[in-house]
C-alpha cells in the first residue's frame, strides 16, 4: 500500500489541488480570480525552465549512443516499427475524436484568447517554426521545436567527436541530471499552482470545463483499451501468428500489472526484459529494443499528446480538422514520446511544445496538464507494454521467425 501511495502520489497531490482549486471556484465565483496570479508563477516557472530541460535531455541521449553502431540493422528496423505504432495510436485517437468530437461544449473559455492560435502554417510560419535566425532565439519557448532539432544536431555532433567530445558529452550528462531535479523541484508546487489556476478557469468559465474533461477521458480510456486489447493482439499476430498472440498475453501480466502498479515504463524495463525472452524475443533485440523502447517508444503518449491539442483547440474555438493541423499533431507527437523519455514529469514539456507551436497562450497549458493527468495510469499500461509487442515485430522483421521457447 505504502509503494502504491508512493507511485502515485505526485497525480494524487495534483489530483487533490485541482479539486480544491474547482471547489474554490466554485464558492468564491469572480472572487477567485484574485488565485490566478499564483497560477501564473507556476506556469512560468515551467516554461522558464523547459528549454535547457529538453535541450540536455535530447543532446545527451544522441551523445551517448555509441554503443549502438554495430546495431544498425535492428536499430533501422526497431526506428519503423516504433515510428508506426506511435502513428497508429495518434491516427486511432484522431478517427475517435472525430467520430465522438468534442463540440462547442468549452468554446466559451476562450472568448478572450489569442487570435493567433490554431491559425494556418504559411510558408514563412513554417520557416520559423522550425528554424531561427539567430541563437539566442532558441532560448524562448515560442522557438521550441526549433531548439529541439538544434539538440539533435548538438547530440550527433558531440557523437561524432568521438574521445575529443568525451568532456563536452559529460557536460551535457551533467545537465540533464540537473536540470531534471530542477523540474522535479517545481512540479513540487504543482498541486497548489494548478488549483490555483484551475479555481480561476471555474469562476469564470464555469462548469461547462467539466464536461469537455469527461468526454475526452471517455475517448481516451476507450481508445487505449481497444488498442491494447485489439491492436497488440493484432501486432502479435503479424509477429508470430496465432503462436504470437498466445505468447504475448500469457506473458504480458506480469509487465502490465507492474506499469499499473508503479506508473512507470521504466521502472516495468525489467518485468519487460524478463516476458521478453518468453516471447520468442533473442536476448540481443530485447537488450537494445526494451530499454530503449521504455524511452522512446509511448503509444500511451501518443494517445494522450493527441486528446490534449484537442482539448485545447476545442476550449479556444479552433477546429482540429484541417490537413495542416493533422500533419503538425502527428509529427509533434513522434517527437513528444522521444521528449518525455527520462523526465519526470515529462508530459509537460509535450504540452509546452504543442502549445507553443500552434501559438497558443499560457492558459491553454492547465487544461492540458489536467488531461494528461487523468489519463496516466492507462497511458503509462500502453507505454509500457508496448515495447514487447514491438520488440516481438522487430525480432519477425530482422531474424524472419521468433525464437523457439
Amino acid at each position: 500500500m505504502n509503494n502504491w501511495f508512493k507511485n502515485y502520489s505526485g497525480i494524487i497531490w495534483l489530483l487533490t489541488g485541482i479539486i480544491i482549486g474547482s471547489i474554490v471556484g466554485v464558492v468564491l465565483g469572480k472572487k477567485a480570480e484574485v488565485l490566478k496570479p499564483v497560477g501564473d508563477i507556476f506556469l512560468n516557472l515551467l516554461f522558464v525552465a523547459v528549454i535547457p530541460l529538453v535541450f540536455f535531455a535530447i543532446s545527451s541521449a544522441i551523445a551517448n549512443l555509441q554503443g549502438t553502431q554495430k546495431l544498425s540493422r535492428i536499430m533501422g528496423i526497431m526506428a519503423g516499427v516504433f515510428l508506426g505504432t506511435i502513428i497508429v495510436a495518434a491516427i486511432l485517437t484522431i478517427v475517435a475524436l472525430w467520430i465522438f468530437p468534442l463540440g462547442a461544449t468549452a468554446t466559451t473559455a476562450t472568448a478572450g484568447a489569442s487570435a493567433e492560435a490554431g491559425k494556418k502554417l504559411t510558408g514563412d510560419a513554417v520557416t520559423q517554426l522550425f528554424t531561427t535566425s539567430e541563437f539566442f532565439n532558441l532560448l524562448s519557448r515560442k522557438n521550441m521545436l526549433a531548439m529541439i532539432i538544434f539538440a539533435i544536431l548538438v547530440g550527433f555532433g558531440a557523437l561524432r567527436a568521438g574521445n575529443k567530445g568525451n568532456t563536452f558529452t559529460a557536460f551535457l550528462n551533467s545537465g540533464n541530471e540537473v536540470f531534471k531535479q530542477v523540474f522535479v523541484i517545481i512540479m513540487k508546487a504543482g498541486p497548489v499552482g494548478l488549483g490555483c489556476y484551475f479555481a480561476y478557469q471555474v469562476a469564470v468559465f464555469g462548469p461547462s470545463l467539466f464536461g469537455t474533461y469527461a468526454h475526452t477521458l471517455g475517448i481516451g480510456y476507450g481508445v487505449s483499451l481497444f488498442l491494447y486489447a485489439v491492436f497488440y493482439s493484432i501486432y502479435a499476430f503479424i509477429a508470430g501468428g496465432v503462436t504470437g498472440i498466445k505468447r504475448y498475453w500469457k506473458n504480458n501480466i506480469i509487465p502490465s500489472a507492474t506499469a499499473v502498479a508503479t506508473c512507470s515504463s521504466i521502472a516495468t524495463i525489467p518485468a519487460n526484459l524478463d516476458a521478453a525472452k518468453k516471447m520468442g524475443i533473442s536476448d540481443v533485440i530485447a537488450g537494445v529494443t526494451i530499454p530503449l523502447g521504455g524511452t522512446l517508444h509511448k503509444d500511451g503518449s501518443s494517445i494522450s499528446s493527441i486528446l490534449k491539442m484537442a482539448v485545447v483547440f476545442a476550449m479556444f474555438g479552433k477546429g482540429f480538422d484541417s490537413p495542416q493541423v493533422i500533419l503538425l499533431a502527428l509529427g509533434m507527437t513522434v517527437l513528444v514520446s522521444m521528449v518525455e523519455g527520462g523526465i519526470p514529469n515529462g508530459g509537460y514539456i509535450g504540452e509546452l511544445l504543442f502549445i507553443s507551436a500552434y501559438g497558443f497562450p499560457p492558459e491553454a497549458l492547465p487544461p492540458a496538464i489536467i488531461i494528461g493527468t487523468l489519463i496516466d495510469p492507462v497511458a503509462t499500461l500502453l507505454n509500457a507494454t508496448g515495447d514487447t509487442v514491438a520488440a516481438m515485430m522487430i525480432q519477425r522483421f530482422s531474424e524472419g521467425k521468433l525464437v523457439d521457447v
